[in-house]
């Protein structure tokens, strides 16, 4: 699943091109994603201007005249620029046209959604319900370990809990907790003041790294221009099972938690 990076990432690479261009037509061939598209999404977006794409966690806000349209690219989606007269593929489900270009949803296991808000999208349900956005000043290690009191979720988890902290997908929070050198299994109300500065810093530094990197390429995930990133090139654990670690040389393991796979150490990870 496309996580913070990527989704930030695709953001980035669509704001030369389309703020202040005027959406010609709106083509979807396939409405049955997350949640149908709306019927009259041609109606709706047909003239208005793009303002402007902010980002809140795995969710991309492209705000028009009228409201703003709120786009998840799920499990395996991804937005490309194109030819407008380019012909789709068979899991193409929606263009945004905006003259010669056209802005493409692809999908292929249809986990993705599109909503259109007329209000504040900030009140939307999927959007008021978020965390902290992990690379803002506000995300702190006296944060986590305010927040992780009492807390007997396993550490892993918490860092994935979108209403705790937004965008730390499962690749993200394997690496981040090896920079850390905290046990993905750890309580996260057992973590002190230190080991809390430790992984929110780590946090920030992995993240950072990913949206140097271009993102993790590892199924479906491509940038706006077709690009693919290379950060997994440099994963220390997640998707490493029995290599060795690339800073004590023990095999990597893997495990099941939150009937996710994770990734760890066994010897840098306590």
């Amino acid at each position: 699943m496309p996580e913070l990076p990527e989704v930030e990432i695709t953001r980035r690479g669509l704001l030369p091109a389309l703020p202040g261009r005027t959406v010609s037509a709106a083509v979807a061939r396939h409405t049955a994603l997350r949640y149908p598209l709306p019927r009259n999404l041609g109606r709706l977006l047909a003239g208005q201007i793009l303002h402007g794409i902010d980002r809140r966690g795995k969710y991309l806000l492209f705000r028009f005249d009228r409201g703003t349209l709120i786009v998840h690219l799920g499990m395996s989606g991804s937005l490309r620029l194109v030819p407008a007269v380019e012909s789709p593929g068979r899991h193409d489900h929606l263009d945004l046209v905006f003259g010669d270009k056209a802005l493409r949803l692809r999908d292929p296991r249809r986990f993705g959604a599109v909503l259109w808000v007329k209000d504040d999208a900030g009140s939307h349900p999927l959007i008021a319900s978020l965390g902290i956005e992990p690379l803002s000043e506000d995300f702190s290690g006296s944060w986590l370990h305010t927040a992780t009191r009492g807390r007997a979720k396993p550490i892993k988890l918490f860092l994935m809990d979108s209403h705790a902290i937004v965008g730390v997908g499962n690749i993200y929070a394997s690496e981040s907790l090896f920079r850390a050198g905290i046990a993905p299994g750890t309580p996260a109300g057992r973590l002190s003041p230190m080991r809390c500065t430790r992984l929110a810093n780590a946090v920030k530094t992995t993240l950072k790294a990913a949206l140097a990197a271009g993102g993790s390429t590892l199924r479906d995930f491509i940038h706006s221009d077709g690009a693919t990133g290379w950060f997994q090139q440099t994963h220390n654990v997640y998707g490493r099972e029995g290599e060795p670690c690339r800073v004590c040389g023990t095999k990597v393991r893997a495990l099941r938690l939150g009937q996710r796979s994770t990734f760890l150490c066994p010897r840098c990870q306590r």
